[in-house]
Formats: C-alpha cells, structure tokens, sequence
C-alpha cells in the first residue's frame, strides 16, 4: 500500500448531489433515492481486478438488501479514452452479464467522484 492520507467525507455527510446517465440513457439523480432509507454508492469500472472479483457479490448485496428499501448505485468515472472497457456500451453489457438490478451511471467529467472524493475502484459509500 502507498502511504496516502485518507481523504474520505467527513462521516455525517449528506451525499453529493448528482445526476447522470445510465447504461439505458435515462439519467438519474440522487433524488430518485430520497425515500430509500440507506443508499450505497459505489465507483466501480469494469476493468479493474478488483471489481472484477466483486461482481456477483455486488449483484448478490442488491438482491438481498433491495426488499429491506436499501438504494443502491452504481457510478463509473474513469475516462473511456484511456479505459475502453469501461464505455458505457460497455457498462450496460457488464451490468446484463452480471445481473446487477441497480443503475450503472456514467460520470463522463468525474465531477461526481470528486464531490464523492472517490479514489479508487471499487469505492463504496454508505449514507442514510
């Protein structure tokens, strides 16, 4: 591990405000979670042996916690040009093959992972 200071939210932070599209093209905004009593936010790509690891299970923790009302995320912010695996063509391909039953957003600008200060994928966000 580098030895990097921790720039996380500060605990008791209310979730940055967001809206952006996903892998249908419909956008979506944190509004659209309001009335969920917990929300994850997760930066994920599909590139990264991280997440890759982590796919079923993250398809799993949706399954399991979506009748309990808890909203889940998916947001990815790297840059496509650099990380073609991660365009949202292919997010969409990723989130079918996965069967993940939460939206797979595209943060094209990476403006919502630096409200989120997220800094790596996978990187996971709990608010209530």
């Amino acid at each position: 591990m580098v030895a990097v200071p921790s720039t996380m939210l500060e605990l008791g932070t209310q979730a940055p405000d967001f809206a952006l599209p996903d892998t249908d093209g419909h956008r979506v905004s944190l509004r659209h979670f309001a009335d969920a009593p917990a929300l994850v936010v997760m930066f994920l790509s599909n590139h990264c042996p991280y997440v890759k690891l982590l796919r079923g299970a993250l398809a799993e923790l949706a399954r399991d916690y979506a009748p309990r009302g808890v909203a889940i995320v998916g947001i990815m912010s790297n840059d496509v040009a650099r990380y073609p695996a991660d365009a949202p063509e292919r997010m969409r391909e990723e989130r079918e093959a996965w069967g993940w039953t939460f939206p797979y957003l595209f943060d094209e600008t990476q403006a919502v992972a630096r409200a989120y200060r997220a800094a790596c994928t996978p990187d996971i966000f709990l608010f209530d």
